[in-house]
């Protein structure tokens, strides 16, 4: 029986901030105009988020406009 999206969703996640941080990221990313990493026909950005991190494609890296400035000495 194939699971539907949103439970290979929760089985992948599993309530993991970085997971969960990860497919937010790269959702973002692809409705914004980036292109899928994988061959692919789906369209759903949750969908081929999923399909990428799935497949080891991405990783969470901080955004440089997020990090605090360092702090003087």
């Amino acid at each position: 029986m194939d699971l539907t999206l949103p439970q290979r969703l929760q089985q992948s996640v599993q309530g993991s901030f970085h997971k969960t941080a990860l497919l937010q990221k790269r959702v973002r990313e692809l409705i914004r105009g980036a292109s899928p990493l994988i061959e692919t026909r789906e369209t759903n950005p949750i969908k081929i988020a999923f399909l990428e991190m799935e497949r080891g494609l991405i990783e969470l890296i901080p955004d440089e406009e997020s990090q605090s400035p360092p702090t003087p000495l």
